[in-house]
């Protein structure tokens, strides 16, 4: 089941607490200090294709990942057809890829609360070749249970039935193609929302700068009834306004950072400063402080930086990112999820 309308204003963004300390109960009896597992919510894996392959962006486990480290895209060969971005098919030797790969897809995480936006969520799938095909099946998908049921919960704004047609690259430009439904229904937040997940979706590919879209194999210029204008490429910096005011996109929600905790992403906020807290399951703080973005106040800046942390055995834990009120310090525009904490 998709959830494809925002839930009720009563959710709160610490509530996903009681979901949260569940599943450490019932993932420690079982984990302890071996890798943790957990419902992936059944992502369906794409058929063979012959589509140009992706550069893999760097890799975050989730919980019931279970990606063989030894295994690269080259495994036992096999022989397919094989294509060149702009070329045309050939019957050629091509490996067989083996073990599995972690994606993002790319969903909205809460609507009544002050900082929503668009959230990564990772899904592990097959390893192939065709890895942006696999991402566009993930994100089609839409959130799983666990997602669907956090406080705030995610939801999707691409219309159930969306079918996925291909996908092709060419000097840096992905162009996806998929059906007609894709631009049925809905206002002009939802036609921009569902616009900007498919493209944060295909960038998360270092080889993917920029997105173009076509229905049913027609190219697209002028989007759904809101005449949303796509007359070339769109990018990341297209879709800002869809954002949280502090934009995480690493970790992802319900991911397994590493620790020291790789944080990253894009801030616009005053000062360029905004802060970050990691709790554990108790709700105890295990580490906090200001982060710089690159540029703030009215303009969009980075930030990557790595925050240590102390926890005796592996668990559940909260990240938070917020901007502290310039009258008493207390949270604002507050971003939280779940993250998987490792000694």
């Amino acid at each position: 089941m998709n959830h494809r309308e925002p839930r009720s204003s009563s959710q709160r963004p610490s509530g996903w607490r009681a979901t949260a300390i569940g599943i450490v109960v019932a993932l420690l009896l079982v984990a302890a200090c071996a890798p943790p597992t957990g419902d992936l919510g059944g992502v369906a894996t794409p058929p063979t294709s012959a589509e140009p392959s992706f550069e893999l962006p760097s890799s975050e486990p989730t919980p019931g990942a279970s990606i063989d480290p030894g295994a690269s895209p080259s495994g036992g060969p096999t022989t397919g057809p094989t294509a060149t971005p702009g070329g045309a098919p050939q019957d050629t030797p091509v490996p067989a890829p083996t073990g599995t790969t972690i994606v993002r897809a790319y969903f909205f995480l809460g609507s009544f609360v002050d900082n929503a936006g668009l959230t990564p969520v990772l899904r592990e799938v097959s390893r192939t070749r065709a890895v942006g095909a696999a991402a566009m099946a993930a994100l089609l998908e839409g959130p799983n249970e666990t997602e669907l049921s956090a406080s705030p919960a995610m939801y999707t704004a691409i219309p159930e039935g969306t079918r996925f047609l291909g996908l092709r690259i060419e000097h840096g430009v992905a162009t996806v193609n998929l059906s007609r439904e894709f631009e049925s229904g809905g206002g002009s937040a939802s036609v921009l929302g569902r616009l900007a997940q498919v493209v944060y979706t295909l960038t998360q590919f270092p080889s993917v700068s920029g997105v173009r879209f076509e229905l049913d194999g027609e190219p697209v210029t002028a989007f759904s009834g809101e005449g949303v204008v796509l007359d070339g490429p769109v990018d990341r910096a297209d879709y800002t306004d869809l954002l949280p005011d502090v934009f995480v996109d690493r970790p992802a929600w319900g991911g397994v950072p590493n620790n020291p905790m790789h944080l990253a992403g894009m801030a616009n906020v005053f000062e360029a400063v905004f802060q970050v807290e990691l709790l554990d399951a108790e709700g105890r703080t295990l580490a906090s402080g200001p982060i710089m973005a690159t540029c703030g106040t009215g303009c969009w800046g980075t930030f990557d930086t790595y925050i240590p942390y102390h926890v005796s055995s592996p668990g559940w834990g909260t990240l938070q990112v917020y901007v502290a009120s310039a009258v008493d310090g207390s949270p604002e525009r507050l971003t939280e999820y779940p993250v998987w904490l490792t000694p």
